[in-house]
């Protein structure tokens, strides 16, 4: 903390740093245990856990404490980092009004709303929903004060605003998922040859990740995150792998099984072995894994269980993959023979692990090559994968149900009506859903009116790809392959 930041008269977010040596700190710490790390982390501080210091320059402990509490600490990075801006903004916007934070009313909440979104004196206005984050971090952060220090919830009675959401999702049935695929990420042009414009240097790892992403079900950041070593061994037999995604990388700190087809977990080896491997020896000639700051290095791997990483006195510590975040991912590497290699899966062309941020990229680079072939409106986006993996396993689900019960009478078809909501706990289960109202509102909309009689008419055989493109041909938001449509 420099004299400049503590002048700055506003409340500021900053970050603790644990792997500081004392010798950069001041003298008053100097009783402090010599291993900086271990003494924080026995008092709950995280590497790179978020704090507010005050106008004073000075931190309000219960503040602080909600931030570093196992409410806070079990949100995702992105929500973590959002709520925690979020809250600093109110504190200032408190600070103007002269008012304290422990004091604040409903009233103070209106007024916090309309300066946030309506004011036009405020040049830095934001939209509905985004104010629907700074309400959702306030109303987290109050609830815990409140149950720990009996503080009243000024946001208590304040309902959200209402956005409009619903009607932008959208899904992508196998064929559009294969044609989007094979124009924007395999370069291939209309008719299904190999553009001989493309350029594309990242074929064979992009293709990989939106096929893991289409294949196992998860977020974007979450199969960022994955390391080497929690993936499965491949095994000719086997169809499905089981995998496990860590609590600290899970949206929510809510880790869960996923399950991997073989052919995702072929594609991904490939790349291993392919053009990742490619990449580290590239940088390993550069020397570029040197000069990576705060690298942690790994000593020893225990399956996809756990890990033994090195501490700052040069000792092994063992950890759980399950307790390693996504940043900390990006900074853990191994020595091999031919030199220092990260543990991260995923990487950029350089070799230097790939944030998950950079994936936006991918997909916008294949939306914008898709549109410059004259395929407007057909693009995707890493969730649609997710959406479209639901949408998928749910006419899975139904036709394999289909087929056991398609002996049954007409009324034993009514019956078998609510029988069916097993499947929305199937896909439930696949997404990693706490609850299965969200399944069923937002992921598999177009199934809300889709007959039970269709579903069970395509049961024999299991024809899922013709399924999907029959039964959804004419739902708006279900993207099929436009060239088979228009043929």
């Amino acid at each position: 903390m420099t004299e400049g930041e503590i002048d700055a008269r506003c409340w500021q977010v900053h970050r603790f740093d644990v792997r500081r040596a004392l010798g950069e700190l001041d003298g008053k710490l100097a009783g402090i245990d010599s291993d900086l790390g271990s003494w924080s982390r026995a008092r709950g501080v995280r590497q790179g856990q978020r704090f507010l210091l005050g106008p004073t320059g000075c931190p309000d402990l219960r503040v602080n404490a909600c931030l570093g509490s196992a409410k806070w600490r079990n949100l995702g990075s992105e929500s973590e980092k959002d709520y925690t801006y979020s809250l600093a903004v109110w504190l200032n916007f408190l600070l103007v009004m002269g008012v304290e934070w422990w004091e604040a009313t409903d009233d103070h909440a209106e007024e916090f709303f309309f300066w946030r979104v309506t004011d036009p004196a405020n040049s830095d206005r934001i939209e509905t929903n985004s104010f629907s984050r700074d309400l959702a971090g306030l109303k987290k952060f109050y609830r815990w004060v409140g149950k720990k220090y009996g503080v009243s919830d000024p946001f208590v009675d304040f309902d959200a605003p209402r956005i409009v959401r619903r009607a932008n999702v959208k899904w992508l049935d196998p064929a559009g998922y294969t044609r989007w695929l094979d124009l924007g990420i395999r370069g291939m042009d209309l008719a299904g040859r190999l553009d001989p414009w493309w350029r594309g240097r990242n074929e064979q790892r992009d293709r990989a990740f939106c096929d893991g992403l289409y294949g196992n079900g998860l977020r974007v950041a979450e199969w960022a995150s994955v390391a080497l070593p929690e993936l499965p061994s491949i095994g000719r037999r086997r169809r499905f792998y089981t995998c496990h995604l860590s609590d600290e990388c899970a949206k929510g700190g809510y880790g869960h099984p996923y399950w991997i087809p073989q052919s995702v977990m072929k594609g991904v080896f490939s790349y291993v072995e392919g053009s990742r491997a490619a990449a580290v020896r590239r940088a390993q000639r550069a020397g570029r894994y040197e000069r990576v700051q705060g690298m942690r290095l790994v000593l020893e791997t225990h399956g996809a269980d756990a890990v033994t990483l090195q501490d700052a006195g040069e000792r092994g510590e063992k950890w759980l993959w399950n307790d390693i975040g996504k940043e900390t991912r990006l900074l853990l590497f191994r020595r091999t023979e031919q030199g220092l290699e990260p543990v991260a899966l995923w990487l950029n062309e350089d070799g230097l692990p790939r944030d998950w941020r950079g994936w936006e990229h991918t997909f916008q680079v294949a939306n914008d090559r898709i549109e410059s072939l004259g395929l407007e409106g057909f693009s995707c986006t890493a969730h649609m994968l997710r959406h479209s993996f639901a949408l998928k396993w749910f006419s899975i689900g139904k036709l394999v149900r289909g087929a056991q019960l398609g002996h049954l009478t007409r009324e034993e078809r009514e019956d078998f009506r609510e029988e069916f909501g097993n499947t929305w706990h199937l896909v439930q289960t696949m997404l990693g859903h706490r609850n299965v109202e969200t399944t069923k509102k937002v992921y598999l909309e177009p199934f809300r009116t889709l007959d039970v009689e269709i579903l069970l008419a395509h049961a024999d055989g299991f024809p899922v790809s013709a399924f999907m493109a029959e039964a959804f041909a004419s739902h708006p938001q279900v993207r099929t392959d436009p060239l088979a449509v228009t043929r």
